[in-house]
């Protein structure tokens, strides 16, 4: 009997701390459906703090056949986006430009490093992702490095939980380029998320 209680409550433990499915429809998938016409390429997007320079967040914008963003455990959302558990479908340059706004704040600068790949393998990262599942919170350079090492050209970069570390070992990469994002805003970001969604009381 205590075993089954023990057993029981360790269930239970693991809900409590698990990751939130999301699962949009295939009808609102293919509406959202966005390509775009750069070239195949994987960016990493790391948040990091403007006090210690250590990283908070990790994400990845994948441009194959379509520009999909997996954002791991994260909180960015838009509700004209759907969402299968991390991935968001219909990444247009709108789209990134609010997850960028998001991020981007007094407390957290937003480092790009963007790297170009062939087809094949912009296409493996997309499907990779896509399969994954929901990330359970603080696991989202843990996924994101997951998803990276098994494939071709990323071999070398480390399975690791810390966003500063993963990206430092990113921008080694042959032909990485990078571009920091800042901004001024509020670190109370609620609202930035009400003005992306349109909210009529701030209109």
């Amino acid at each position: 009997m205590i075993r089954l209680v023990l057993a029981l409550m360790a269930l239970l433990s693991l809900a409590a701390c698990g990751a939130e499915p999301k699962w949009a429809s295939d009808e609102a998938v293919a509406r959202a459906r966005y390509v775009h016409d750069g070239p195949p390429s994987v960016t990493l997007y790391t948040v990091l703090s403007t006090r210690s320079g250590s990283g908070a967040h990790s994400g990845l914008l994948i441009n194959g056949s379509e520009r999909v963003m997996f954002d791991p455990a994260g909180t960015w959302h838009h509700p004209a986006l759907p969402e299968r558990n991390d991935v968001h479908f219909g990444m247009t340059p709108k789209m990134v430009a609010f997850y960028l706004d998001y991020h981007a704040r007094e407390t957290y600068d937003v480092l790009e490093q963007t790297i170009v790949v062939s087809p094949g393998v912009a296409e493996l990262v997309a499907q990779r992702s896509k399969a994954y599942g929901a990330v359970a919170k603080a696991h989202c350079t843990n996924a994101v490095s997951f998803i990276l090492r098994g494939v071709p050209g990323f071999e070398s970069l480390p399975q690791t939980y810390y966003p500063k570390k993963f990206s430092d070992a990113f921008g080694q990469l042959p032909g990485v380029t990078s571009r920091m994002y800042n901004d001024d805003d509020t670190d109370n970001n609620h609202g930035v998320l009400l003005v992306q969604a349109g909210d009529p009381r701030l209109q």
